[in-house]
Order: C-alpha cells, then structure tokens, then sequence
C-alpha cells in the first residue's frame, strides 16, 4: 500500500493513494462515498443509462485493498450506498462479496444522507462514532476537534493534475469518495474553504499521493 502519513489528534494516520484512510495502531481501515448501485438508482429515475458496472468495480477495489491491508476493523463514513433500495437491489455475487467481507472482521457504517437506515447486511450502525480521540461521521460538523468525516467528495488540482483528494488541518481530515461514480468537488469551492483552516493540506491520490496546501 502507497501512503502518505500525518500526524492528527495526537495518532499516526496514512491517507492510502487509493482514497481510503488507514490508522495503523488500530489496524482500522476507513473509506467513505462508495455509493453503491449508483447506476440502478440514476436509471430507477429515469436518468440516461449508465454502465452497470460501477458497483463490481468498487467492490472489488474495495476487497484487494482489506486483502492487502488485513484490517480488524473497517469503517464505511456513510453514502456507501447510493440509496437504501440500490442496497437491496445489488446482484446475488455482489451481495455475497459484501457479507464475505463483513464478516471477516469488525464492520461499522456510519449513517449517511443517501443511506441514512441500516441495511440487512450486518455490522454496526451508528450516527456517528468515537474511538479513541477521533469522532467518525459523514457530514463535518464545524465545531467537531478530531474529526474523521466524507461527503463532500474532494478533489485538487495542482498544475494540470486533478485528482481525488483527502483534506486535512488540525481539526479534520475529509476523505476523497471511493466509489467509481462519484465525482468530486473542487477544493476551492466555498463549501471547503469555509470548512477548512488557512493552513489546510490537500493530498492528491494516485499511485503516488502527493500532499500539498490546499488550493484555495
């Protein structure tokens, strides 16, 4: 695993180049925005069609990063599902796929927006969640210290190169979204800016994450 590692909240953290967070001391691996069955849902809606295969993808990246990793606990920060019925509707082998993870180890998802009520595939459900000096959950809260949040799907461009990126000052980090069908939002959209102190770094993902300030 490629990594970039920083200091917060008094732990060792690395944000992996493939847009999930790793907390070594607690063998916990944390990855947000996988909006799952994104492409059945925009159809279910009447939107343009999508290629099906944004869910397999995932999953699979999802499944090569814990075989690498072998986390004891992995942290979904909510929106893994792009809808509660898209969470119903996955195939029989992604199903499969997804409970042979969960139950492999400690599973908890923190309720998002566009998932915001436990599913049928086990593992803990909390709102939000406290380990240790760190808070999970899916939206930031502006007066949160420690703080461990997605959503907003980040992303920064250095030069001629925008990538998905993780977010970071001295009272959050905000994760990159590790779905296939995500987008992103720039990070020098107010809602970042606002959100994130002047001394923010942004660190780009990729086979070789690249950390810089923040553009603004």
């Amino acid at each position: 695993m490629t990594g970039f590692d920083f200091s917060f909240a008094g732990t060792t953290l690395t944000a992996l180049g493939a847009g999930a967070l790793w907390w070594p001391n607690m063998r916990m691996l944390v990855v947000s925005d996988l909006h799952l069955g994104k492409s059945e849902r925009h159809a279910r809606r009447g939107g343009g069609p999508l290629p099906p295969y944004e869910t397999a993808d995932t999953l699979q990246r999802l499944s090569q990063l814990i075989a690498q990793s072998d986390p004891a606990c992995v942290i979904c920060l909510g929106d893994t599902f792009d809808d509660l019925a898209a969470a119903q509707a996955l195939s029989t082998q992604e199903r499969a796929l997804l409970h042979d993870l969960i139950g492999a180890r400690r599973w908890i998802w923190i309720e998002g927006n566009h998932d915001p009520a436990p599913t049928d595939f086990g593992g803990e459900h909390h709102s939000a969640l406290n380990i240790g000096p760190l808070t999970f959950r899916h939206i930031a809260d502006p007066e949160t210290q420690g703080e461990v949040s997605g959503h907003y799907h980040p992303k920064a461009r250095v030069r001629s190169t925008s990538r998905p990126a993780f977010l970071v000052d001295p009272a959050r980090v905000i994760l990159p979204a590790f779905g296939t069908y995500t987008g992103g939002l720039r990070s020098t959209d107010p809602a970042l800016t606002t959100l994130m102190s002047p001394n923010a770094l942004a660190i780009l993902t990729g086979p070789r994450p690249l950390p810089v300030p923040m553009p603004r």
